[in-house]
């Protein structure tokens, strides 16, 4: 019922394909970025931005008009950086910068970059911060909608938790929390560090409209995920909790208990980019 078309989904495998790549050259360039939280999101930004869920304007990056999406992990968005630039937030030439003097992309983004609404550095604001627009929007009887994405590391934050009485409180069905459930935090498997158990559960618990995305890597699974949110006719925020790999598709950094801050090799990551750097 929800599905996106089979074309569509093609066009948005492809997309996150080239971004992933692109992802990697920016890591081969900086290697001080977080490239596995990186490459987790990367199918749940290429099917907000290309997917047709955000009204946009990147000439206007603060258009009043636009939808919000709030980046709460920022240290696991260098993704972004890609999609931004090829949507023309701003020149492609600024992606070979990456954390060099001088330039605006560094590898903890924050508001100076254009199409990032917020700083991005302490986890576990992100969802206070999107829940307040969501409440500002619907006062003011705006139709415009807030995303924001989270991790699962993320959530152990206590802040978040009071976002969400929150949100249920005030009915924001404006709002969607979509979670890069990775299972991996800095330390090692989330659920060894402390367990979330039955997100899902949770998130109803609180007062939310929740389901699962099981292949987090699927744009048409995503896509269909976000569509039979916004058909819902429950005055409820909406969470997405969305299963993906840390490090997706690298050898010895996909679902490494460690893999937070590690480098990718050189010699790997030629062979990642088959010598087409």
């Amino acid at each position: 019922m929800h599905e996106i078309e089979s074309a569509v989904a093609a066009e948005l495998a492809e997309k996150a394909h080239w971004v992933w790549r692109e992802t990697l050259k920016i890591h081969q360039r900086s290697p001080e970025t977080r490239v596995a939280s990186s490459l987790s999101p990367i199918e749940i930004f290429v099917t907000l931005y290309y997917g047709g869920f955000l009204r946009q304007n990147p000439a206007e990056p603060l258009w009043p008009g636009r939808d919000r999406c709030i980046i709460s992990k920022g240290h696991g968005s260098l993704c972004m950086y890609p999609i931004l630039a090829d949507l023309g937030y701003f020149p492609a030439a600024e992606l070979e910068r990456v954390c060099m003097a001088g330039s605006f992309l560094g590898g903890i983004p924050d508001p100076v970059i254009p199409g990032y609404e917020t700083i991005n550095g302490s986890l576990g604001h992100g969802v206070g911060v999107a829940a307040g627009m969501a409440l500002a929007l619907k006062r003011r009887g705006q139709t415009q909608r807030v995303h924001v994405l989270t991790g699962d590391g993320e959530l152990h934050e206590g802040s978040n938790w009071e976002a969400f009485m929150f949100a249920a409180q005030h009915r924001l069905d404006n709002l969607t929390v979509l979670v890069d459930n990775n299972q991996i935090s800095m330390l090692g498997a989330t659920d060894e560090i402390i367990s979330h158990r039955d997100l899902q559960a949770k998130f109803s618990a609180f007062g939310w409209q929740a389901q699962v995305v099981i292949d987090g890597h699927s744009p048409q699974a995503i896509a269909t995920a976000l569509n039979a949110s916004r058909a819902s006719t429950e005055e409820k925020p909406q969470a997405i909790i969305v299963n993906t790999r840390k490090g997706h598709r690298v050898p010895g950094l996909e679902n490494a208990p460690l893999s937070h801050v590690t480098p990718i090799a050189p010699e790997l990551m030629a062979q990642l980019l088959g010598g087409r750097a």
